[in-house]
């Protein structure tokens, strides 16, 4: 028997319940399609957004080239921003997938020890591993373990359009284009830098270290610096777990930068048009994941359909974070109040319960300093998110992320750069001073850059104990250099006295072996009364 036979009610309920789960079943991997898509764009684009690294070959001088190596940069990992890694390579002649690493082995051969083992590698140095066995993160991982400063994974695979490189090896399988090296949601541990390096690139670095010749590999990192103020973006969504940390921190820093610098926050939306959201007669294919009858679209924060945040909500505080920007940010690129609202949201508002309720968020815009009719009428302004028509800057933000090819959140650029490896404050901050033009960075970049206690030195403008590095100040490198004078010149006076008694004592007991002297008249006196007197006079008259 069929379950509803006896109750039909019972199945005209069940069946929208049924259709929006099949649906929303088939919507996730159009979403993933989606990304995919973008994913590939990124991986085909030649602009300079999305080169922010150089790879290149010192020794041997054979394989240099003036234009350097092509390469994929990893998603994880802290890069040196402004800086570089310049180091001899070592082939681990393994794809490291195992955690136990052995640094005695690999390429080029070293030396025995007393014991008859290959010495270690020696550090630093930077590792090439083989491609293959386990993911990017896994290998990165192991080798940062290993001691290594940086890991260049040799791509095993030739690309289709390396006729020559698909030829020389006899493979039938290639690939169009080069992986993205993705975090794969663990990498949050790994801090050295890493590049995929093609095949046949690859292949050459590594005949050289099996012929055990030495090989210097330098990793760089260069940010534009066009001029004395620095541009920086934060793609993000209000449900982002992993921003939300630099988000609480980061309105100080934004503050001490001030008009040197100009930020622009951006909201990831889905395009639900091109995700089949809405349907050919204009229906909402993905119900409460999207706003405006399918136009735009967010994924579900806890994966639940029926309860809790919908994706329709993270829309809605979308549009109210860019509005609010657009009124309390846009002018001077620093938006206290915007960084003050998103800190306010998060402690009040950041939950299942609350996170789409109007009233907290109207509590945390008052907390904020800010004027909720002028946002309310800024959301319904720019087209609102009930009817099926278009919002102007939900689709601004589409159109935006399409030309800068986000993949990846949350992604922040400097100079039109994305910044990989985990999202902190003090990266950021780093990044964005190394941005500005030579000899134009602000007072609080070479203060606070390197400075041991970062939040500290933000919020004094100076570094405790010195500048940035964590060095001493000049006034206590004075003080002390003043100190250790007088404690020498001191000791020196001292010795000088000391000495000097000691002379007088010896004369003293020379003239004492020796008879008195007397002059024709017997009025010169004794040698002892001259020794007696200290020496200040002299014995020739």
């Amino acid at each position: 028997n069929h379950p509803h036979a006896h109750h039909p009610h019972n199945t005209q309920l069940d069946a929208p319940s049924y259709t929006k789960h099949t649906i929303m079943t088939l919507f996730r991997p159009s979403i993933a399609a989606a990304v995919l898509l973008g994913a590939a764009n990124v991986a085909n684009a030649d602009s300079a957004d999305s080169v922010s690294s150089r790879l290149q070959v010192h020794v041997p001088q054979t394989l240099f080239k003036p234009e350097g190596y092509d390469h994929r940069e990893a998603l994880f990992g802290v890069p040196p921003y402004g800086g570089s890694i310049a180091q001899s390579v070592f082939y681990a002649d393994s794809d490291l997938c195992d955690p136990t690493v052995d640094t005695r082995k690999g390429f080029p051969i070293r030396p025995k020890d007393s014991k008859g083992n290959m010495e270690p590698w020696t550090s630093p140095y930077i590792l090439m591993v083989d491609r293959g066995g386990c993911s990017f993160v896994q290998k990165v991982r192991n080798a940062q373990r290993s001691g290594a400063a940086g890991v260049v994974i040799a791509d095993n695979t030739c690309l289709c359009s390396d006729k020559d490189c698909v030829s020389a090896n006899g493979e039938d399988v290639c690939q169009p284009a080069e992986p993205i090296m993705a975090d794969d949601g663990s990498g949050g541990d790994i801090s050295v830098p890493s590049f995929l390096m093609f095949k046949v690139d690859a292949d050459s670095l590594k005949a050289e270290l099996r012929a055990n010749h030495p090989v210097q590999v330098e990793m760089q990192w260069a940010l534009p610096k066009p001029d004395d103020r620095v541009e920086y973006d934060l793609w993000t969504t209000p449900s982002d777990p992993v921003s939300k940390d630099f988000q609480k921190k980061f309105k100080p820093v934004a503050e001490a930068l001030g008009d040197r610098s100009y930020f622009t926050p951006h909201m990831y939306i889905y395009d639900g048009i091109k995700s089949n959201c809405q349907g050919f007669d204009g229906e909402n294919m993905c119900f409460n994941l999207c706003t405006n009858n399918g136009r735009y679209c967010a994924t579900d924060p806890d994966n639940d359909l029926d309860h809790g945040i919908s994706g329709a909500d993270v829309v809605k505080e979308s549009l109210r974070r860019i509005c609010i920007w657009k009124h309390h940010g846009e002018s001077d690129g620093v938006g206290s109040a915007w960084w003050k609202y998103v800190e306010e949201f998060m402690e009040r508002c950041d939950n299942p319960d609350f996170f789409a309720n109007d009233d907290c968020s109207k509590d945390a815009l008052k907390h904020a300093g800010i004027d909720e009719d002028v946002i309310d009428r800024c959301m319904r302004d720019s087209g609102g998110l009930e009817k099926d028509t278009s919002n102007t800057f939900l689709e601004l933000e589409v159109q935006a992320q399409v030309q800068r090819g986000v993949v990846i959140l949350p992604t922040a650029f400097v100079n039109t750069v994305a910044l990989r490896g985990g999202l902190s404050v003090d990266t950021v901050f780093t990044a964005i001073c190394n941005g500005y033009l030579e000899g134009t960075e602000p007072d609080i970049c070479k203060q606070c850059v390197g400075c041991g206690d970062f939040d500290q030195c933000i919020a004094k403008k100076k570094c405790k104990g010195g500048s940035g590095g964590g060095g001493v100040s000049t006034h206590t490198f004075m003080s002390s250099i003043l100190f250790i004078s007088l404690i020498f010149g001191a000791a020196g006076f001292w010795h000088y006295r000391k000495t000097r008694e000691e002379m007088r004592a010896q004369v003293r007991g020379i003239l004492a072996e020796y008879m008195p002297l007397e002059g024709d008249d017997g009025q010169v006196g004794s040698p002892m009364d001259f020794a007696r007197r200290g020496g200040t006079e002299n014995l020739m008259s």
